[in-house]
């Protein structure tokens, strides 16, 4: 299909020069999209706005996914309407965000994002426009100067997505070359990308995910500023940046995100101490975090559900061990000193990325059970087995182990007394006695004044590296 679509595409991409504000015109016998590929929703509000007096478009994402044959996650508007004039002609519609304002037109669950047409912010605005404001490193803070079609598609972040689609006669509008771009696999910024970063460092973000999703490349200019301007998403608020973390690590992709992350120098900006553990047990952490995100997108691939906990769970376990183990060496018991080590932990980690406290909670809950897991004896393994979190343990468990380990067997014992008969599990419980010592289990201490001591084998299995 997009070989039919570049064929018919004859001089005018081949033309050196061009004016920013003359597009190339696709009529609809030059690309694949078709009417009955976009939400009915959609092509109304485009209809509707239009026949007010307004231009109005389909725009970015969704005219690139068409156009690789790829099904658009949603649909976005871009307009000269105002957001006060959107919301005006649809009853359904709700301006939102103060730095970027935006509307929403509901259609039941259907949402139809709608931007007014920007402008590029002037180098030299005033500091009191209400309009806009930069930080003097150059980001930009708001940004709701408008501008003509000509001026949002050059303010636009990738070429890629400068491409904008009229259902009623079927056109492509490309602005910079973006139908070109998709047809060499190519992620590329328009202007100059360490400006554009300035502007917006979670661009450097959005490049990464769209190289991942779309497997394309980061075309050398737009790549070779990401590395020395990673620090800027420091600037970043951190609630914004658990959205783009959400982005791109539960969109199917996580693998090839993350290599890519790591190449650029983003990991490390993200998740601090990880990024730690990585350079001081490479093999056993990046086998970890390969392993939990292989299965994140095997999961979204099945259609399963996936939970940001067990995903940050897995992306910061490996900087927790070494952690337990220093304040085990103070003195501190396992237990406490497990607690102690994610309290600390997940609270550095939220000051980069607010993880909302229903994930920090999980979290938790599931590294306390990489503690009980090992502790079988009695009636422990039923009431184990009972916990709502058994499961995400248990799963933790077992990516531990598959990470390098070693657990004395503990994931094997766990899978094989979930399928076992009562009696069967009973042998099993009588089986463990003076066995329990292995890595990760409790030592059996004497009792000492009435109250049992937990010597300092107790607690989490450590990586097979270390």
């Amino acid at each position: 299909m997009l070989k039919k679509l570049f064929k018919s595409l004859r001089s005018p991409l081949r033309r050196a020069k061009q004016s920013h504000s003359t597009p190339e015109v696709l009529s609809n016998r030059q690309h694949p999209i078709h009417r009955g590929d976009i939400s009915r929703y959609a092509i109304s509000v485009v209809e509707r706005l239009q026949n007010a007096g307004y231009q109005a478009y389909l725009v970015g994402g969704c005219v690139r996914d068409l156009l690789l044959d790829l099904d658009p996650k949603d649909f976005d508007v871009a307009t000269s309407a105002t957001p006060e004039q959107v919301r005006a002609e649809f009853r359904n519609a709700r301006v939102i965000g103060r730095r970027f304002k935006l509307v929403h037109v509901h259609f039941g669950r259907e949402i139809i994002e709608v931007a007014t047409f920007r402008a590029n912010h002037p180098q030299d605005e005033e500091d009191d426009d209400p309009r806009a404001s930069r930080h003097e490193s150059g980001r930009i803070l708001r940004d709701n100067v408008y501008g003509s079609l000509e001026d949002d598609a050059q303010r636009r972040d990738f070429t890629i997505n400068a491409l904008y689609y009229d259902p009623g006669s079927e056109r492509i509008l490309d602005y910079a070359h973006g139908v070109h771009d998709i047809r060499n696999h190519l992620i590329r910024l328009i202007g100059d990308p360490t400006q554009r970063y300035q502007e917006d460092p979670v661009r450097m973000l959005r490049a990464v995910r769209f190289a991942a999703k779309l497997d394309f490349d980061i075309e050398k200019h737009s790549a070779a500023p990401i590395y020395k301007l990673a620090p800027m998403l420091g600037e970043i608020p951190a609630a914004r940046l658990f959205d783009e973390v959400l982005k791109l690590f539960l969109a199917g992709y996580a693998v090839y995100t993350y290599e890519l992350l790591v190449d650029y120098g983003l990991f490390g900006q993200l998740f601090p101490a990880s990024a730690a553990a990585l350079k001081h047990n490479p093999d056993y952490t990046d086998t970890l975090i390969h392993n939990a995100l292989a299965n994140t997108d095997l999961r979204i691939q099945q259609g399963k559900p996936v939970t940001p906990a067990f995903l940050f769970a897995a992306l910061l376990w490996p900087a927790l061990p070494a952690r337990v183990l220093k304040l085990q060496e103070r003195g501190m018991p396992p237990i406490p000193a497990m607690q102690e080590a994610a309290h600390e932990l997940i609270s550095e980690q939220c000051q980069r990325i607010a993880v909302p406290k229903r994930f920090t909670l999980p979290i938790r809950e599931i590294w306390d059970m990489q503690e009980r897991l090992p502790r079988r004896s009695g009636k422990r393994a039923d009431l184990l087995l009972e916990n709502p979190r058994f499961r995400a343990g248990y799963d933790f468990l077992l990516l531990r182990e598959s990470a390098g380990e070693q657990t004395g067997g503990l994931g094997d014992w766990w899978t094989a007394y979930q399928d076992a008969s009562d009696s069967e599990r009973r042998s099993m419980i009588r089986d463990l006695s003076g066995k329990e010592d292995g890595p990760g289990a409790p030592r059996k201490r004497k009792r000492s004044g009435g109250r049992r001591k937990r010597g300092a084998g107790e607690g989490t299995a450590k990586p097979g590296n270390d």
